[in-house]
């Protein structure tokens, strides 16, 4: 069963900032492909809620993903 998390949690400090600078990346696109990519951020961030390592993990395939497309990221 997993804990509820501490306000000082670095690792939850360290996703928070992540999703931040993802949503930062994504607002100079244009408005369909940022609506898209800012669903999937929300997603993220729902799924934070109840699985922060999963959320983890799915960011980081997101900016993997993002970073990798060349006329997006």
């Amino acid at each position: 069963m997993q804990t509820q998390p501490h306000w000082d949690d670095p690792a939850l400090t360290l996703l928070a900032r992540q999703l931040r600078d993802a949503h930062r990346a994504v607002a100079p696109l244009p408005a369909e492909e940022r609506q898209r990519l800012i669903r999937h951020l929300l997603a993220i961030t729902d799924l934070a809620k109840r699985d922060t390592g999963l959320a983890a993990r799915r960011l980081e395939a997101f900016l993997a993903d993002f970073q990798e497309t060349p006329d997006v990221g």
